[in-house]
Formats: structure tokens, sequence, C-alpha cells
């Protein structure tokens, strides 16, 4: 069975389960999704049609998609080795973390040496508790805010009206730069410009992320090289750096992106889109607000069938994610977590489990099966299952 378009939805950090290796990550009895519906009154009928809480418990029970779990191989617990992954891509190697300790001084002071900027906060924390306390004080001193949530990430925060965001651009560079060093090797740096709004401080949707080039090619580039649409909704592009990707929509929260991606499905084209629902990680998880994480997932659910009725009879939607970030858990960093993966199209004639993928990496395996192109990197299709 073969499809024209293949829509990859991926929820960022909806984790379901604990990983194999997931006490090397002191991230044991994380359960992203399955504390959620311990904590609160969770309500997602539509997710729930489709078996994403039977991948909870992985006891083949009925369905109306095809539904198994991916366990992560790639080293790390982040979106850049989660999407990587995703998309057949390897890495072997370590990134800086940061799991709960601050940036290292010899850091911090290089790059206020490079950048001419002096730099307040170094803490790990959530963004919105970090620009609200530290706001004011950026704005006095004319400084730049540097911060991790945890994980490989370091993050460069400023008032676009004290910092121009081209200017907070061009600091980010530069300490992409520096970062590239082995003994600074950080997954991501990103770029988030705030602003103040009736007396509180929001984070504008300018926010950029600077990545580690991909080690090897990807299943983007696979599809992009045979002239297939790559079409990325969300941090998808930031992510890869925008390589093997023919369109680049940006999307500001979750309800833009299903917006861009509801209107991408009225488009004629052959290929992947490939959309990232970012606030379950970046507004919900590492905040730890288990509330605001089931509030998005219920919205996401509401529009659910608006997504499926798109399809055409030729189309394949998969919905996965990169990672966990379990908001009961006592920290601020992602978890090491197996991700949930549904597959529906109104052109199977079957349905329900399939067999635990050994990798996310079997997802874009399958993906370039799918248009009869050559292997990634790693993963093995499991297309001929769908039927």
């Amino acid at each position: 069975m073969n499809f024209k378009r293949i829509f990859l939805l991926v929820l960022d950090s909806v984790g379901v389960g604990e990983a194999i290796d997931a006490d090397n990550y002191g991230d044991k009895g994380a359960n992203t999704l399955g504390h959620i519906i311990e904590k609160t009154n969770l309500f997602i009928p539509n997710l729930s049609k489709l078996g994403i809480e039977h991948t909870l418990s992985m006891n083949n029970s009925e369905s109306e998609a095809y539904y198994t779990i991916a366990r992560p191989k790639n080293i790390g617990k982040d979106s850049l080795s989660g999407h990587y992954e995703l998309m057949g891509i390897e890495s072997k190697g370590h990134y800086k973390t940061f799991n709960n300790q601050v940036l290292p001084r010899d850091l911090l002071e290089n790059i206020a040496q490079k950048v001419q900027m002096p730099i307040i906060g170094n803490v790990v924390s959530d963004s919105k508790k970090v620009i609200n306390q530290l706001a004011k004080r950026q704005e006095e001193t004319k400084s730049l805010i540097i911060y991790t949530t945890g994980d490989s990430n370091l993050i460069v925060a400023a008032n676009e009206a004290v910092v121009p965001v081209n200017k907070l651009y061009e600091y980010c560079e530069t300490i992409r730069e520096i970062t590239t060093r082995e003994e600074w090797k950080i997954a991501s740096i990103i770029a988030q410009p705030f602003k103040e709004v009736d007396g509180k401080y929001q984070e504008t949707s300018d926010d950029r992320r600077y990545t580690l080039m991909p080690s090897n090619k990807s299943v983007l580039d696979i599809l992009k090289g045979a002239n297939l649409q790559t079409i990325s909704i969300g941090k998808v592009a930031d992510i890869f750096n925008n390589h093997g990707i023919t369109k680049i929509i940006k999307a500001s929260n979750n309800n833009e992106a299903i917006n861009k991606l509801i209107d991408i499905m009225d488009k004629n084209f052959e290929g992947l889109c490939f959309a990232n629902l970012n606030d379950f990680d970046s507004m919900y998880g590492h905040s730890r607000d288990i509330n605001g994480y089931k509030n998005a997932l219920e919205s996401l659910d509401v529009e659910l069938p608006i997504i499926i009725n798109k399809l055409n009879i030729d189309d394949l939607l998969i919905i996965t994610a990169d990672h966990g970030n379990d908001p009961t858990m006592p920290n601020y960093n992602h978890t090491r977590e197996n991700v949930p993966v549904l597959l529906y199209s109104r052109s199977f004639t079957e349905s329900g489990q399939l067999e635990i993928l050994d990798t996310l990496a079997d997802i874009g395996a399958t993906i370039a099966d799918n248009f009869k192109l050559e292997k990634p990197w790693f993963g093995t299709s499991f297309l001929d299952k769908l039927k």
C-alpha cells in the first residue's frame, strides 16, 4: 500500500512511558500521558479512538487506526535527537546537558566577551518564570538573559525593545559558533524575544532555534532529492537547519500550527508534510503545568476530526512524539520515554496493534519506502504491515 501524501504530526514531548534505559537519564517511572490521565480527568475521545491510550499498556485492543510505540535509540532526550531519529539520522555522540545544573562559567565568560554584552540569569528553569523574574533587570542593565530548561539547550532571551530581534539572532549565531566546540557542544541555541504587553511579559513568535548540522542525509533530504515536497510546519525547519525542506511554514503555537496543517491539506502535492506541535513541551512540560498540558491535549482532540476529514483516500496520517516531558517529575527537563505511533488512512481495511518499533527511525524508513526511495541511515520500514 502506497500513499501520495503523508502527514507526520509530532506531539512534542507526549511520551507514553519510561524507555528501557530511562534510569540512565534519571527518569525512572516517567510517563507523560499516563500521569496526566492519572492526575486529571483528561477527555480525548478522538485520540482514544485511534488507540493512543492503548500505547500505555500495549494490550492488543481494538482501535480505528494502527497503533504501537517506538523506543528511542539515539543518545539524548532532546528535540534534536528525537527529530533526527525520526528522519533516520543516527546520533551516537553526547551533547552537553545541564540537567539540574547551571551553564559553565567559562562558557558564559567566553560568550560575554564575543558578543560584548553583560549576561544575567544562568539558571535551570522554565522560560515564563525566568523572563518574568529578570525582565526588569534586563532592561536596566541592557544585558542578555541566558538560561537552560535542562537537557542540551541554551536559551537567550531579551526584550525586543532593548535588543532588536535581528540583533538577538546575530548574538545567537555567534553563540552557536562557540558551542560547536567539543567542550561546549550544545544541541540547540534558542533565541527567545519577548515584549511587555499590559504590564506583563510575553514571549513572541519570533523565536528561532540554531541547531547542530545533521551528521548524515535525512529522509527529508532523500525526499527533496526525488523532487517530492517536504513541507515544514512549526520548528521542524529550524531543527534541520532548513536542510531537506521545500516549504517552511512558521507557527507560534499549537492552534496556529493546526490551522496551517488544515490549510495545507487542501493543497495538491506529493510528498511529506511534517508538523510539530510545540506547546505541550515549551508551555506546559517544562513549566510542570499538568492542567495546561491536559487542556492542550483536549484542544488538539477537538481539532482531530477536521484533520481526519481532510484526508484523501491515498493520504496517510502519522501521529507520534519526539521524547517525553512528564509534568509530574520534579525538575524542568525532558524525560526519556517511548513515544506513541498512530497511523490512520481512509484506505485501510485493517487496524489494531503493530509490533513495537525498536527505534523512531522506523517511521522515517517507512516514509522513504512508501515513495520507493533509498533507505535512510538507519531504521526498518513497516509499510508492508499496513493493510
